[in-house]
């Protein structure tokens, strides 16, 4: 298995506790489960749309992939039962569990593979994982053996298999996932009411079923911070991971109807830079964003305090960090000083998107306020999640946005010049081309420094900080993730004491 190493960021906040109401929890059903998430997913097949929301709904409940990722960044077997690598890195042999059939009956096995994969890799593709796809070719050896070859050496690659944009399709009902998702997983969409609440039952037909102690999971959409503490407290939420409660955070931990869990992270909260544009596509004008924005600041202002500065697009404890804070430091005048250099006439007028989530709408009012000091007027577009997945995220429709990037292993889209934010540097896909294919680790490790000091310095995006999640549960809930290496909810790993 493979190991990943975590760090446990530090922060605390304080608030007087509160009087509570009476046992909300007494009434709950042991069989069903009331989730909330900040966000509503915009679909909800994750090969379609970017977008942890999805996977916090589908992965591992309706969808399954052939790896599976736990709570301690391991990697174990889920629809792949056992692997070989062969020794150069490059030959993937699986044997596949058998048995396993889709919601609709048809079965699952390597033709499945082949065809999801293939699928992922396609010219029309959305998958935002394409390029991993593209360096695969699936190899059907029989029904339930099947052989992935990498043209790269991709050292993550079993990983990589276990994340949502992975997941098996069935090939007659993949044109609609979106809204009818068919899978392998433990369950099956039982409704959608959009703007209120996605259901999930459990599916008699799966494989282990008997196992399955959760029979109906309802997901609520709550993004509002003083919201979410009401649905818990009120007892209408069971389970809220990554919550927004860090300034009621002694309310849940002085109430014995509740559990508190801090989750590390492999998340990137950074203020990415549209590079695409004038004058953002000049080095002088990104760094002096760069300079003029406190981290420490905006980790209190957006976080509670709950995170560690990075400086680039990579975090303590993930293989191969490099410490590039020192790079771009807060140095207002020295940002002054690199618009002159640059050309810039005051003011500097730039769009800044910010999707609704409390750490984006929080931190991007005091970004935008770090900005005014040196001459740049950042004009704050609050928008929904939906437009900015289409706006921002799709047609790059914006100058700044504050925004997580979840994905742990996500350097790759720095070499993408269709990628939203529309970084481009040959000397950065060598850098990166060089710690996927070398043979020896330590080098792999010093190409991978290499490439995150190159960020810094070309200040791709503003690298801001490694956040800390906190999720509030119900005390008898049992089997939740003690950190968060990917967002995912394991319904059918959960129950009620």
């Amino acid at each position: 298995m493979l190991k990943r190493r975590t760090l446990l960021a530090t922060g605390a906040a304080a608030l007087a506790p509160l009087a509570l109401p009476a046992t909300a929890f007494a009434q709950r059903k042991k069989d069903a489960l009331v989730l909330a998430l900040t966000l509503e997913p915009t679909g909800l097949d994750p090969t379609a749309k970017a977008g942890a929301e999805i996977a916090e709904v589908v992965l591992y409940n309706v969808f399954e992939t052939l790896t599976r990722i736990n709570s301690d960044g391991s990697v174990s077997p889920l629809l792949a039962e056992r692997w070989e690598i062969s020794p150069d890195l490059r030959t993937y042999t699986f044997q596949l569990r058998r048995g396993v059939k889709f919601h609709n009956g048809e079965p699952f096995d390597a033709n499945t593979v082949k065809f999801s994969f293939d699928r992922a890799a396609a010219a029309n593709s959305t998958n935002k994982d394409k390029r991993t796809f593209t360096n695969i070719a699936a190899q059907v050896v029989d029904a339930h053996t099947v052989v992935l070859i990498s043209k790269e050496i991709e050292p993550e690659l079993l990983f990589l298999l276990g994340q949502a944009s992975a997941i098996m399709v069935e090939p007659r009902t993949v044109e609609t996932n979106a809204v009818k998702p068919v899978g392998t997983g433990p369950y099956r969409l039982d409704s959608w009411a959009k703007g209120s609440a996605i259901v999930l039952a459990k599916w008699e037909g799966w494989r282990n079923a008997d196992a399955v102690q959760i029979r109906k999971a309802s997901f609520r959409f709550i993004s509002e911070p003083a919201a979410q503490t009401t649905a818990l407290l009120s007892g209408d939420v069971d389970l809220f991971p990554h919550a927004s409660v860090s300034r009621s955070l002694p309310q849940f931990q002085n109430d014995k109807r509740f559990q508190v869990l801090f989750n590390a992270s492999r998340g990137k909260t950074i203020l990415a830079i549209n590079n695409r544009r004038k004058p953002l596509d000049d080095v002088r004008v990104r760094r002096a964003i760069a300079t003029a924005i406190d981290r420490k600041a905006v980790i209190e202002a957006a976080a509670d305090g709950r995170g560690v500065p990075i400086g680039s697009h990579y975090v303590p404890g993930a293989p191969g960090y490099v410490d590039t804070t020192g790079i771009n430091p807060y140095n207002v005048e020295k940002a002054k000083q690199l618009l002159a250099e640059a050309g810039v006439k005051n003011p500097l007028e730039l769009d800044l998107v910010l999707p609704p989530p409390p750490y984006a709408r929080q931190g991007g009012e005091l970004i935008a306020a770090q900005l005014a000091k040196v001459g740049i007027v950042a004009k704050v577009q609050n928008v929904e999640w939906a437009q900015w997945i289409s706006g921002t995220y799709g047609n790059k429709n914006y100058d700044l946005s504050l925004i997580l990037h979840v994905e742990p292993f996500d350097l790759v889209n720095y070499t993408k010049p269709e990628y939203y934010w529309g970084y481009q540097s040959a000397r950065f896909n060598e850098l990166f081309d060089k710690a996927r294919n070398s043979a020896r680790t330590a080098d792999r490790l010093r190409y991978l420094g290499d490439a995150q000091r190159l960020l810094a310095e070309d200040a791709a995006n503003v690298f801001l900080y490694q956040p800390q999640f906190i999720t509030v549960a119900a005390r008898g809930l049992r089997g939740l993730w003690k950190d968060t290496p990917i967002f995912v909810n394991d319904i059918a790993a959960l129950s009620w004491s």
